[in-house]
């Protein structure tokens, strides 16, 4: 019988499906396969399973051979459910028996996560029941009419339920797991992960899937070294006039190419970065609130408290007391 090999890590089952997504499969396996604990010991351990072992079809002119059954579901903490665009997900409101039957094997304490349309597979399973969801903006209002009892969110690019999680378009699978490896090992661990597969460490989950504006025509300036000088600046009190400068663009002109480049305003923007800051401060440091408020430019400890709280719903101090005890439990 098929197993997981290494007890000392963090099993993430794969479920597959005839019309698989490759990009998704190896979203996956890239990510969770090269985080790495501070002595370089791999932290997860990845499998793919599928209905019945066997060739799976996927979205491209090739199949892939898959070992693993179902039975992989009843050993995995975590549970990846990628789209299928052949099947395109049960048109009807129940499972298929042989999915169903699948997901029967979940442990009640697994973590499950979709990425695109296997939102369809979730809300068949009644996991998204009253919880809030996404998948892809193309999709969503088919998910809504189909499963009424599920809050569809198209315009973000992944949701957190406690152990229920979906994401929308293949992309955001991408920062779905990075969010589940902050969240399991934190800031270190995940930015380790973005930086060496070349992609953003971090996007808010309720940051937009898409911008409705035409692409820009390509022009030689943008608006690349303003960031990067801002971010190397955040515990400064920056200007759009400040930022615009060392573009040498006009404010008017920045702000616009801003929003065109990065889908955000700049102070959006920047409002992002400092609470990433916050959080790794917390996750990472003893500083005093007062003292992280200033090393990621909100100025002031209450300035710092109401910003974390309108972008993650808990107060500094809570935040950090979860994640240390998540950490030293998993020490433990």
């Amino acid at each position: 019988m098929a197993e997981f090999v290494h007890p000392d890590r963090h099993h993430v089952a794969v479920l597959v499906r005839h019309g698989m997504l490759v990009m998704e499969l190896g979203i996956v396996h890239r990510l969770f396969g090269q985080a790495r604990s501070a002595s370089g010991e791999p932290l997860y351990e990845v499998v793919t399973c599928a209905l019945e072992p066997g060739p799976v079809r996927t979205d491209s002119d090739f199949t892939i051979p898959i070992d693993r059954g179902p039975e992989m579901l009843a050993e995995a903490d975590t549970v990846i459910v990628p789209a299928s665009l052949a099947e395109y997900e049960p048109m009807a409101r129940v499972l298929t028996p042989p999915l169903a039957a699948a997901l029967d094997r979940l442990r009640a304490d697994a973590r499950i996560a979709s990425i695109c349309t296997g939102a369809f597979v979730l809300a068949a399973a009644g996991l998204l029941d009253g919880r809030r969801a996404t998948t892809h903006w193309r999709s969503a209002d088919e998910l809504q009419n189909r499963f009424p009892e599920v809050e569809v969110d198209p315009c973000v690019l992944y949701t957190d339920d406690g152990n229920v999680l979906t994401s929308a378009g293949v992309a955001s699978g991408i920062d779905l797991v990075l969010h589940m490896i902050r969240r399991d090992h934190g800031a270190a661990v995940a930015n380790e992960v973005a930086r060496g597969t070349v992609v953003s460490p971090h996007r808010e989950g309720g940051q937009a899937q898409f911008v409705r504006r035409p692409v820009p025509e390509p022009r030689t300036s943008s608006t690349k070294a303003a960031r990067a000088w801002a971010l190397e600046n955040l515990h400064r009190p920056l200007t759009l006039r400040e930022l615009a400068a060392r573009e040498a663009m006009s404010t008017r002109t920045f702000t616009r190419r801003f929003r065109e480049e990065v889908g955000v305003s700049a102070l959006q923007w920047l409002t992002q970065q400092r609470i990433e800051r916050v959080r790794q401060l917390l996750e990472e440091s003893d500083l005093p609130v007062d003292r992280v408020a200033a090393e990621a430019g909100f100025g002031t400890a209450a300035s710092l408290r109401q910003h974390f709280q309108a972008a993650l719903g808990v107060s500094p101090s809570a935040y950090r007391s979860t994640f240390r005890g998540e950490l030293a439990a998993q020490a433990g």
